[in-house]
């Protein structure tokens, strides 16, 4: 079947159809099921109710949960300060007292004045801390200093904050996850040559910041130093944190201890979906503390969710990027591009960095053209300029063919030759190339001889799909009597590791022309999976393929045949660029799409699958006939 014009890129006219007049900025739309999994663990707590959160880089990771957490909190979020109290009867080992949220610098003030007061007036000082500020652990500090004085406390230290709290955050976040950016740490000085920590020398964590809420933790680096794992997962099962012990050269600072500080929080870690899989795998209690996947994509699939949703996303970002305003045919290109990175003609990204990006560079296009709003042209030149940003490689290698140092026919028919299409990905670049297949037989006992895994040259999936087609030929051709003839196939000018079954098709044809002895038309390129039947399947990158071969022609110049066959369960993925869209229209060039390798032959061809197969038959028949009889016969016939 060939495709015609409306079938190679998204419709964006029934999406633009149901664009609402005014729209709302909202970035968290087609995430429902990622955001059900956090509220869910927000109204629990405990140690096993963790989070582990898949959130794609293009998302932006914090502007996802500062979205999130404006209109969803911790249901058991419960905010202390937290200060550590000097003990008049062991000087290294201050106490952990916690107070209500945003009265730390009070209480800690009020402490020094009881402690400096007179011994009759503090009954009363007493009484009014406890009240006003009253909490289980102060009042046992205060029970404790009840009849202590300034002169019981070595140094004069009484009191140091170590987390207060005016305004709680609704979540803290660790980006760079480090031991004392994670848990703090002890500080020591050395005083007339004495190596001594103090009060004030006790720096928090944001462990410690976040003790009643939620923090948000990248899971990268905890992996590249396990013992950080070993401390968290620690500290979310017992409840407490203790501050490790400093090493023994620090002399004297090795016995100071403070209290180990009550811990609870809602722990909220960030990675990608092979970090999860590492860490269910290391740690057999990750499944317990994390039973929570808040698994976010970067996709938006239109046949789940409403449209309008995708252009309040858009309203958000086009705020973000602080550009011109987009005019309809502007949205109608920004759409296809949004498709475009997704593969799907039925998705739209939610990659807000790329989006971002091309706005700002279609603005900078609209802007430097004197428009007042960015058009399609706008967005379509900012995409061309980063195809030719990235078009060096794709550029070199259409070269070696332009010269014939690589020898690729684009016109003509040959036998047992035909094009198929590859995708290269080189540093950082990925575009599509065409690539001589060929193939020769010879008297045997019907075996494919794959030159490419000879040579150790095949990756695994490639060498399933030429044993595939193996099956296809056998099944098809010697299921009465053994095939005598065996066959060779290799990509030519070949010279790095080829994998993949997307040329399996092609391969195919080339066999059989090779076996029928019949030409196939050097103009068409050909990519696809085959199955032993001969059904053709879907490959990766097929947009990127047809350009590649489309690149090439357009370079030599079309002849009016020029063309590919894809798969037709490749459709609904075909985003193509205006350039080849035009051609398609203009009759240059053309794009079928097959369900079985039979549609193919035929195209590749020029005659009739039962033509070609009767004359692969009858050559098989003879080839039999003729190795079945004596030596000496076959010598003198």
């Amino acid at each position: 079947m060939q495709l015609d014009v409306q079938a190679l890129r998204p419709d964006t006219s029934v999406w633009l159809s149901q664009r609402p007049t005014s729209s709302e900025e909202k970035l968290l739309v087609g995430q429902q099921r990622a955001m059900d999994a956090l509220t869910q663990a927000l109204r629990q707590r405990g140690c096993y109710s963790n989070v582990f959160a898949i959130i794609p880089a293009g998302l932006q990771k914090q502007q996802v949960l500062d979205c999130y957490f404006e209109d969803n909190a911790w249901q058991h979020c419960r905010w202390y300060d937290w200060l550590y109290l000097a003990d008049p009867d062991d000087l290294l080992r201050p106490l952990c007292v916690n107070a209500p949220s945003g009265t730390a610098a009070e209480v800690m003030d009020a402490i020094v004045e009881f402690i400096q007061a007179d011994t009759a007036t503090r009954a009363e000082l007493q009484q009014q801390i406890i009240s006003q500020y009253d909490t289980p652990k102060l009042r046992d500090y205060m029970q404790r200093v009840s009849d202590k004085t300034s002169e019981d406390f070595a140094g004069g230290q009484f009191a140091t904050v170590l987390v207060g709290h005016h305004h709680p955050a609704p979540f803290y976040w660790c980006d760079r996850v480090s031991e004392a950016r994670l848990f703090g740490q002890i500080g020591v000085q050395s005083i007339e040559g004495t190596v001594r920590s103090d009060l004030h020398l006790i720096e928090p964590g944001l462990i410690h910041k976040a003790n009643g809420g939620v923090l948000a933790l990248e899971v990268n680096q905890l992996l590249e130093n396990l013992e950080l794992w070993r401390r968290l997962k620690h500290f979310l099962l017992s409840g407490w944190f203790e501050w490790p012990q400093s090493s023994p050269e620090s002399g004297a600072a090795y016995f100071y201890r403070p209290q180990p500080v009550p811990v609870d929080i809602k722990l909220l870690l960030l990675g990608n979906r092979h970090e999860y899989a590492q860490l269910r795998e290391y740690d057999e209690d990750f499944d317990h503390l994390f039973p929570f996947l808040a698994d976010f994509h970067r996709d938006f699939p239109l046949y789940r969710e409403p449209v309008q949703d995708y252009f309040c996303y858009l309203q958000y970002v086009w705020q973000r990027a602080d550009v011109l305003p987009l005019e309809q045919s502007g949205y109608s290109a920004l759409l296809c591009a949004s498709a475009r990175r997704t593969e799907f003609q039925q998705e739209l990204s939610l990659d807000s960095i790329y989006l971002t990006q091309l706005l700002r560079e279609a603005h900078d296009v609209a802007t430097q053209a004197a428009k007042t709003q960015i058009d399609d042209s706008s967005i379509e030149t900012a995409l061309a300029q980063q195809r030719a940003r990235e078009s060096q490689f794709a550029e070199l290698s259409r070269r070696s063919i332009i010269e014939h140092q690589v020898k690729i026919d684009t016109e003509g028919e040959v036998i047992g030759q035909v094009n198929g299409l590859t995708v290269i990905t080189i540093g950082g670049s990925e575009f599509g190339e065409p690539s001589r297949i060929t193939a020769t037989i010879h008297y045997g006992d019907g075996d494919i001889i794959d030159i490419e895994r000879k040579s150790d040259m095949s990756g695994n999936i490639h060498t399933k799909g030429v044993m595939i087609l193996s099956a296809y030929l056998a099944n098809q051709f010697a299921r009465h009597e053994p095939m005598s003839v065996s066959a060779t196939v290799v990509f030519e000018q070949s010279y790095f590791e080829v994998d993949g079954d997307s040329a399996s098709m092609a391969e195919l044809c080339c066999l059989i022309s090779a076996l029928a002895e019949s030409p196939l038309t050097q103009s068409l390129a050909v990519t696809g999976a085959i199955d032993q039947f001969g059904n053709v399947q879907a490959i990766g990158a097929v947009n990127e393929k047809i350009e590649g071969y489309f690149a090439l022609c357009q370079e030599r110049g079309f002849n009016g045949e020029h063309g590919v066959i894809i798969p037709a369960a490749n459709q609904p993925q075909l985003n193509l660029t205006p350039e080849v869209i035009n051609a398609v229209h203009n009759g240059d060039f053309c794009i079928h799409a097959v369900d079985h390798v039979e549609q193919a032959l035929e195209l590749l061809s020029g005659t009739s699958n039962k033509q070609l197969f009767d004359r692969l038959r009858q050559r098989i028949h003879d080839d039999h006939d003729t190795t079945s009889k004596p030596w000496w016969r076959r010598l003198f016939d």
